[in-house]
């Protein structure tokens, strides 16, 4: 079941953008909108703009923008019925309960009890932790350094030797099935119900909503393992969660921490850098670097200094550089982790560090340096050739150039030498992501096409912008464009949508945006309505809607006369008019007068 657009658009218009995105973010009234910084990545001039009259946020510098379901999913984390339900407690609409089937009612009773348990074992073991029982756990954090506030902060707890979450668990009414899923405790037919943790310091893991979905364990003493997490459960897989991003996600800095451990994160966070998570227990996942991505762009690698480390750096460069992050490396040394560097050397020395962090690439270069004696010629080529297959790597000619001319100044290479021998690799086949360096017509007459598609698909959102922000470029055009002649599929259902508010009048922005469910769709929607365009000559607006409505014309006729395959006479004498009608427009010198001059 999905909810109706008119419930949805009450619960639009009963939340003011103004008065929901003042909670959150500091607004100062400007002319008829409000400004402040923008939530969603940092800045030091306001550039976040949230207009009352049109219920919509846009921020002009990283181009964030919707509704006030949009903003409650990007800042939250929630899915667009959470926000429409949240929204609706908030303004008090009452909503009729979602239609769930009966499997999926039960999927989602189940994860609120787990939820629950898990929020309840939380609360247990933190108040085990400052318990006689518990001594032993809290004695250890002390000595680690961390102070109340801190262990307060990260919800940290103790499991005690003799267990006892089960019993008070039990005591709450939870059953037996639901605890088994829990991955909380073993069921073992001999030896009875055991708890997973015992002995050790407990550590919450939360979700981006700070729900705690699982936890990571560090024994006391010497047993092992050293560290145990939870198990894969409804709520839980450690390979698409990050320890403490519920809290680095809010952070006011433009760079993420990425840290190996549960310790290594909760000593930076004390130390001041809110921006450090780490991933749980494992090699970081291609899914949680395309989590990662959602709240930056940036991450430096805080990786331990001995060859582990290193070598964790290395592997987790390609897996963000893939999910568009790019990657730097803090060197650590002489210090092995963040804790030993931070005890002997100061928060300020770690600033230092972090802000001179080593490109990712070069790292893995300068760490394949060390395999080679490049004083030994036969070394040296072997090393050259190594570093030109990943060079291969940069599918961009101009970065994987620069990347040859910062390799080539460091290794006292010749530039020209070590090209070539990137597009011999290439040639070779020395990597199965190869870019081969020679072209063909049909490569070419790709990319060309390519390059006109692009440029179409400007000309569409050039052209939403302006029905949305001209009231007379609809009535203008209405006879020339229309829906079916957009071709991106997204601007072609923002056409649709937008085409038939026009017909009623009159562009509706906010309630439109709450037509999309996806926070994407919802920014590109928001930035259509927020783009200025600016011409320096009155007049020079007009030629250049003028030039967007007939690259959208012509773009859409030839789209149709390639597809009248089969379709008879009758649908090719159409496009013929079509074509001919363009031309005319062309010829005479038509001008589609958006603005009227003096």
């Amino acid at each position: 079941m999905r909810y109706s657009d008119d419930l949805i658009e009450e619960v639009r218009s009963r939340n003011d953008i103004v008065d929901l995105i003042g909670g959150y973010v500091h607004l100062k009234r400007t002319g008829s909108n409000y400004v402040g910084l923008c939530p969603f990545h940092n800045e030091k001039t306001a550039s976040f703009s949230v207009s009352r009259q049109k219920q919509m946020y846009y921020c002009f510098g990283c181009h964030a923008g919707g509704n006030v379901f949009t903003f409650m999913m990007e800042y939250n984390s929630m899915t667009f019925v959470e926000a429409v339900q949240f929204l609706a407690e908030r303004s008090g609409v009452d909503l009729p309960k979602m239609d769930y089937s009966e499997e999926a009612r039960e999927l989602a009773d189940r994860k609120s009890a787990l939820l629950a348990i898990h929020k309840e074992a939380a609360t247990y073991y933190f108040h085990m932790l400052r318990r006689e029982e518990g001594a032993i756990g809290l004695s250890y954090l002390k000595n680690r350094g961390l102070s109340d506030e801190t262990i307060r902060k990260f919800g940290l707890g103790f499991a005690t030797r003799k267990g006892g979450l089960y019993r008070h668990l039990k005591k709450k009414g939870y059953s037996d099935e639901l605890l088994s899923g829990s991955g909380l405790f073993t069921f073992d037919e001999q030896r009875g119900v055991l708890d997973k943790f015992w002995n050790r310091v407990m550590f919450p893991i939360q979700d981006v909503r700070g729900r705690v979905i699982g936890f990571g364990g560090r024994v006391m003493g010497d047993g092992l393992p050293k560290y145990v997490n939870s198990p894969d459960t409804d709520l839980f897989n450690k390979g698409y969660h990050l320890f403490g991003l519920n809290i680095a996600r809010s952070t006011r800095r433009k760079y993420i921490i990425l840290c190996e451990g549960y310790m290594d994160v909760i000593t930076m966070h004390q130390a001041g850098f809110d921006n450090a998570v780490a991933s749980l227990g494992t090699a970081l996942t291609g899914q949680q670097a395309n989590l990662l991505r959602r709240f930056a762009d940036t991450a430096l690698l805080l990786y331990d200094s001995d060859g582990a480390g290193r070598t964790a750096a290395i592997r987790a460069y390609p897996i963000l550089k893939n999910a568009g992050i790019s990657a730097r490396v803090v060197d650590l040394s002489p210090h092995k982790d963040p804790d030993e560097f931070i005890r002997a050397l100061g928060n300020e020395a770690m600033e230092e560090r972090l802000l001179h962090a080593e490109d990712a690439f070069m790292f893995e270069v300068a760490d394949l340096e060390g395999r080679y004696r490049l004083d030994d010629p036969q070394e040296r080529t072997a090393f050259q050739r190594e570093v030109a297959v990943r060079l291969l790597g940069f599918p961009e000619d101009l970065e994987r150039e620069n990347y040859i001319e910062a390799v080539s100044k460091k290794y006292y290479m010749k530039p020209e030498a070590l090209r070539k021998l990137v597009n011999t690799m290439a040639l070779e086949g020395k990597t199965p992501a190869r870019r081969q360096a020679q072209t063909s017509p049909e490569r070419d007459e790709a990319a060309k096409m390519a390059g006109k598609e692009n440029g179409f698909v400007k000309s569409e959102k050039l052209m939403l912008t302006y029905l949305a922000n001209y009231p007379e470029a609809y009535a203008l055009t209405k006879d020339y464009v229309g829906p079916d002649d957009f071709s991106d599929p997204l601007c072609h259902l923002i056409a649709e949508r937008l085409y038939a508010q026009l017909a009623e009048g009159k562009a509706n922005e906010a309630s439109l945006v709450s037509q999309f469910s996806d926070a994407g769709e919802q920014r590109m929607v928001a930035e259509l309505f927020h783009t200025t365009i600016e011409t320096n000559d009155p007049k020079d607006q007009n030629i250049v809607f003028t030039d967007t409505v007939v690259r959208i014309m012509t773009a859409s006729n030839e789209r149709k006369f390639r597809d009248l395959e089969g379709q008879g006479m009758e649908a090719i004498y159409k496009q013929i008019e079509g074509k001919k009608r363009i031309e005319a427009i062309r010829n005479s010198g038509k001008v589609f007068e958006l603005v009227h001059l003096p």
